[in-house]
């Protein structure tokens, strides 16, 4: 669990350099053949994400319950939404771009078009509802990833504001993306396509340029994050070994 002190720390780090001296740490691995590009988590399942499925286990035993019905080319992040998910998709590595977020329901686990992008920036990699609309990341990859961004949009769909990333982040992803997001605690955490680490982002309201405030270890190897509902920690995959990793905040522990 998150400690009291640590959450003031979250909520403030975006007008302090100092940011919590911590990682997050593994605390279960579930293995999924599908744990390719993301997972998320509900009360009583936790989902795997493939490029074109969706695999549901049982949250106590692991065991593969459904995969996902509906077509899809190149899925990435699942947000919580509405008692089910929103995932981003794409047509990666295809061009021209085209993005949409489909929606996953975990009671038929069937994937349906939640909201299409016309002439979409980039491959979209995540979605993120927030009271005031959505944010969305926008990926570019090898020699255009300085086009990468992320865009606010506000509930009706039109953009509000939109920002691009530092060069040092961006060289930091070898020629891949932004993966995935969450909003934990009042901070935006971002991953990176292989690197056992989590990004410490701000998308000021001021300026065009998001800031790189920092980074944590964390134990996931790719790439879509969510919110773990149950511990109030994290979950993500390790994709080299096909697994569902859930993990926890350990404050002092590099």
């Amino acid at each position: 669990m998150i400690s009291a002190n640590l959450l003031t720390l979250l909520l403030v780090c975006t007008q302090s350099p100092t940011l919590p001296s911590g990682s997050w740490v593994l605390q279960r691995s579930v293995p999924s053949d599908d744990a390719i590009q993301a997972a998320a988590a509900d009360e009583k399942h936790l989902y795997a994400v493939n490029d074109g499925r969706v695999a549901q286990h049982d949250r106590a035993t692991g065991k593969l319950l459904r995969l996902s019905s509906g077509e899809a080319e190149h899925l990435n992040s699942a947000w919580p939404h509405a008692g089910g998910f929103l995932l981003a998709h794409s047509n990666y590595p295809k061009k021209p771009d085209t993005s949409d977020i489909r929606r996953l329901d975990p009671l038929t686990m069937k994937l349906e078009v939640f909201h299409s992008f016309e002439n979409p920036p980039g491959s979209l990699t995540w979605v993120i509802p927030q009271d005031d609309g959505w944010w969305c990341h926008f990926a570019h990859y090898k020699g255009e990833n300085g086009k990468s961004l992320a865009i606010r949009y506000d509930r009706s769909w039109k953009e509000k504001q939109r920002w691009t990333y530092p060069e040092k982040l961006v060289r930091d992803w070898d020629g891949m993306s932004l993966s995935g997001m969450v909003r934990h605690r009042g901070m935006w955490l971002g991953t990176p396509h292989t690197a056992k680490k989590l990004y410490v982002l701000d998308y000021p309201a001021s300026g065009d340029k998001a800031a790189l405030l920092g980074e944590v270890a964390a134990p996931f190897t790719g790439q879509g994050i969510a919110p773990d509902p149950v511990s109030g920690g994290l979950v993500g995959i390790d994709r080299k070994n096909r697994q569902i990793l859930l993990a926890g905040w350990e404050e002092g522990k590099k």
